[in-house]
């Protein structure tokens, strides 16, 4: 596997504009593959999908470019690409984000892809998931032809209808864009539930981890309930309730943490670095309430990060922290100093 980084080159001196200008500005890496397909993913949805099956209906159906869509909710509908398809699966409409009688139109009867009634009632658009696959050659046609399109979505897809067969896959598996602050946070702490909807322990479907070779984590006393807790954290004592703690997080003793997102932290410190400078971790007796703690940072004694004026949108003028969708969430490397209250 490699990973391609946005990059400038003697063809482009811009960064990625969208998801077509990307693949675009890529395409000199996809070139020397020789490969049949090319699928293209989103960095920011959270799902479990087997691209096999998602391949093999691109190949029955004898598609040119086929796009992965999920059955959704008049509240999740105007945040997406919505499209309506005819009896053999074939994209007949696809509209960006629709909203009022433009959205009311591209209501289908989703108990055609296998629902049930009262499912369909509930999910009655078909909303784009971002992923899609191309034969390779009708990628490069299609970027070749136009080299002004930035977007699959709003673009490519829309203009590619008429003349080319262009297929829906309907997936009815977990999907999630964690594109926002809150749907990232609600992820991550549905995680913490006894069933959750995305199972990170399906013996079906495992979890391959990036190796870091770090020791398990410590915990040397405390209460912790409902947590995931990453590999190299050591936990001093408190209570944890409902949370995630990143890899090498560091939590001092009596803290009292309920629902926060912990990333953790990108190295240990020694102990002379950790008297020198700021701590990294979150210090004694600090109170955390519906956060995200970004990587690295050093959360003082006696904090109280529980936005107490509850706040729904909040910038720290020092630039430490910030509030969206009413989560607090901490900067990374932030410092936070003892006593502080939020």
């Amino acid at each position: 596997m490699q990973i391609l980084a946005a990059e400038q080159t003697e063809a482009s001196g811009e960064w990625f504009q969208g998801t077509a200008d990307a693949v675009r500005q890529s395409y000199i890496h996809l070139a020397d593959t020789r490969s049949d397909y090319v699928l293209i993913l989103s960095g920011d949805h959270l799902y479990n999908m087997d691209y096999s099956d998602f391949l093999q209906n691109h190949i029955q159906a004898k598609a040119e470019i086929s796009v992965a869509v999920q059955p959704v909710t008049p509240v999740e509908a105007p945040e997406l690409g919505i499209l309506k398809t005819n009896g053999h699966g074939r994209i007949s409409s696809f509209v960006e984000k629709p909203k009022g009688d433009e959205l009311k139109r591209m209501a289908v009867d989703t108990t055609a892809f296998g629902m049930s009634k009262k499912e369909a009632a509930a999910r009655p658009y078909l909303g784009s998931m971002g992923i899609y696959l191309f034969n390779s050659h009708t990628l490069k046609e299609v970027l070749d032809k136009d080299n002004v399109s930035v977007d699959f979505g709003r673009e490519i897809i829309p203009q590619n209808m008429v003349n080319r067969a262009v297929q829906a896959y309907v997936f009815n598996g977990y999907w999630l864009d964690i594109g926002t602050v809150r749907a990232f946070f609600e992820a991550n702490l549905d995680f913490c539930n006894i069933l959750p909807r995305f199972n990170l322990f399906n013996p079906d479907s495992p979890i391959y981890t990036n190796q870091r070779f770090l020791p398990p984590a410590k915990i040397r006393g405390g209460l912790i309930e409902d947590c995931i807790v990453s590999e190299g954290s050591i936990i001093d004592g408190g209570i944890i309730k409902r949370s995630v703690l990143g890899v090498r997080s560091r939590i001092f003793d009596d803290v009292n943490i309920h629902e926060a997102v912990i990333m953790g932290a990108d190295y240990y410190q020694n102990m002379e670095e950790a008297a020198k400078d700021s701590r990294i971790g979150i210090g004694e007796g600090t109170v955390i309430r519906r956060a995200i703690v970004d990587k690295n940072a050093c959360i003082g004694n006696e904090v109280r990060l529980v936005n107490q004026a509850q706040h729904s949108e909040y910038k720290d003028p020092k630039g430490r922290f910030l509030v969206r969708d009413g989560i607090i969430v901490v900067c990374k490397g932030a410092v936070i100093p003892d006593g502080f209250a939020f």
